[in-house]
């Protein structure tokens, strides 16, 4: 009998935004002398082109959508009786936590916030019952996984969970790779630039039509800018409709969703966040790692915390288009062409920090079921 305890990673897909990434780093890196590694992928059917290490074990469930999956989320659960549960994103944890008198009783949930509080319940088919659930389901949870410590104390203030309880971990950043794959050939670019990057879902929080509305400004100081944006997203006709009306359709790319963004930082002036509202975006933290100058929004109070005062970061003073274009001016104005940081906070969010404290908390969480 193996001695190794059985951990099941839950997210509805691979390839999407931070949080799928954080799984799917996890998958690859979480030591496999310790734990046999599984990997649900709610509403997927298979893995496509995804690539996984051969010693984790997949299930793909083909839900339509999350909450459709329940029943064989359940018999898998049952199926495979692992000893902790990770849940990777909001949606997904309510739904675990809402099977749990339904499981194994040794099996323990831990469920990872990836976004503010306010942001997880303001999505179009929330209603008052949804903000109930998450105080009440969230109790439920064996553990509480935080990005930062104002994100814990969000959690703690809208839950009533001691804030002693929640565990700030840092998001796995696989910075070398990132690193030497930003030593490569700027291919993606063409022109004199400045070249401008952006990455995320193209939906109303990640703010691309703020964006938008500041390069239009930018192009005017610059007038041979341009802008790739990197993601694939329901707002796509919506902010092609803006293009069109600002006049930037020849300045700005939509690359649509790419595996590995690191390709385009070879060549990039910098790398620009424009949220509304955001948890930790690992797309930041990974232009981070290749040393690109960052401008950003002050997305959230953690993101904040993080960014002010750092040598090759602009914060921008409101979450406007007008705030985030003096920011990008100001950038522009200060930095020689193909300028890096070495942004040395980044350095908590390596893979030799973030893994083994992750694989302490399961640890931590499988002993109370012994």
């Amino acid at each position: 009998m193996s001695l190794r305890s059985t951990v099941l990673l839950l997210i509805p897909h691979l390839g999407g935004g931070g949080a799928e990434r954080v799984t799917e780093l996890l998958a690859w890196h979480l030591a496999c002398d310790k734990s046999v590694i599984h990997l649900c992928l709610v509403t997927q059917s298979d893995i496509g082109s995804t690539k996984l290490p051969k010693h984790v074990i997949v299930h793909a469930l083909g839900a339509t959508r999350v909450r459709h999956g329940a029943l064989r989320l359940l018999w898998l659960i049952w199926r495979l009786r692992p000893a902790v549960i990770l849940s990777g994103i909001a949606h997904l944890n309510l739904l675990v936590l809402l099977l749990r008198p339904f499981l194994p009783w040794k099996t323990r949930i831990l469920v990872r916030q990836n976004g503010p509080v306010f942001e997880t319940l303001s999505t179009r088919d929330s209603c008052w019952a949804r903000g109930l659930m998450y105080r009440v389901l969230y109790r439920c949870a064996d553990g509480i996984i935080c990005q930062s410590l104002s994100m814990a104390r969000e959690v703690s203030e809208f839950t009533g969970i001691s804030i002693e309880s929640l565990a700030v971990l840092a998001n796995p950043i696989d910075i070398e790779a990132i690193r030497s794959t930003s030593r490569g050939p700027a291919d993606e670019w063409f022109g004199p630039g400045p070249h401008l990057l952006a990455i995320g879902r193209l939906s109303s929080e990640k703010g691309f039509d703020l964006l938008l509305e500041a390069f239009a400004e930018v192009k005017l100081q610059f007038p041979t800018a341009d802008l790739a944006i990197l993601g694939a997203g329901p707002e796509r006709a919506t902010l092609d409709a803006l293009c069109e009306k600002l006049g930037l359709n020849r300045a700005v790319r939509f690359v649509g969703r790419v595996g590995t963004p690191a390709i385009h930082f070879p060549g990039a002036s910098l790398v620009v966040t424009s949220s509304r509202c955001e948890g930790m975006p690992n797309a930041l933290l990974e232009a981070a790692a290749g040393g690109l100058p960052i401008v950003s929004v002050p997305a959230s109070q953690g993101l904040v915390e993080l960014l002010i005062g750092q040598p090759g970061v602009w914060l921008a003073r409101a979450i406007s288009a007008d705030a985030l274009a003096e920011s990008l001016l100001s950038a522009l104005r200060a930095l020689y062409p193909g300028e890096r940081f070495a942004h040395p906070w980044i350095d908590q969010f390596r893979l030799e920090h973030a893994i083994p404290a992750y694989e302490e908390l399961f640890e931590a969480t499988r002993m109370r079921s012994a």
